[in-house]
């Protein structure tokens, strides 16, 4: 007989466990952490890129359970705005390559603390705001650079279910893992 799903416990320092616990906001970078970090053009120059499910199955229900969720993009992008929206993101900012000031403006206008917020980055353009915020987090294929200064480098690669890791964490830390998973007996959302 196989395991419970119930049973899954990511073993993380207790340290890392209380950080997660105090997150009331995930920002994220959209390419490199949401999207593999490339961009598509067909022959009429129309963007495409691709996004996982994994994270969307998470992100498209995660405000439920407590935590909010923002992107931080340095590139405008039709397909961007589309995804995160589908996603219910509570924060979208795109087209903002200096992010420190926008994260600064998001996390005022929700009455929220630097140490309530999480950022997920690739590259040395998410640094300031890595740098700032109460967890530094990096996909397992960000800039060495980055992944050398962050606090948790998770081990899925960005596009590639990095942020859904991400969220279980969150869930354990915070005592939700069961009830995220229960929540899908009803499931209504899509990916």
């Amino acid at each position: 007989m196989k395991a419970s799903i119930l049973a899954f416990q990511p073993e993380l320092p207790a340290e890392l466990l209380e950080k997660l616990a105090r997150i009331k906001l995930l920002l994220v970078d959209v390419d490199g952490v949401l999207t593999d970090g490339q961009i598509q053009f067909d022959d009429q120059l129309l963007e495409s890129k691709g996004f996982s499910t994994r994270d969307g199955l998470a992100l498209g229900r995660i405000s439920r359970f407590g935590l909010r969720t923002g992107a931080i993009s340095g590139r405008e992008s039709r397909a961007t705005e589309a995804r995160l929206q589908g996603l219910k993101f509570d924060v979208i900012r795109l087209g903002f390559l200096e992010k420190w000031p926008v994260a600064k403006e998001i996390i005022d206008e929700l009455g929220l603390e630097a140490h309530e917020v999480a950022f997920i980055g690739d590259d040395l353009v998410d640094w300031p705001v890595l740098a700032r915020c109460g967890l530094s987090v990096a996909p397992a294929d960000a800039h060495p650079g980055i992944r050398n200064a962050v606090e948790l480098v998770l081990s899925s690669e960005g596009g590639r279910g990095c942020v859904r890791e991400f969220v279980d964490l969150w869930l354990h830390a915070n005592g939700r893992w069961t009830d995220f998973v229960n929540s899908f007996e009803s499931a209504e959302d899509g990916r």
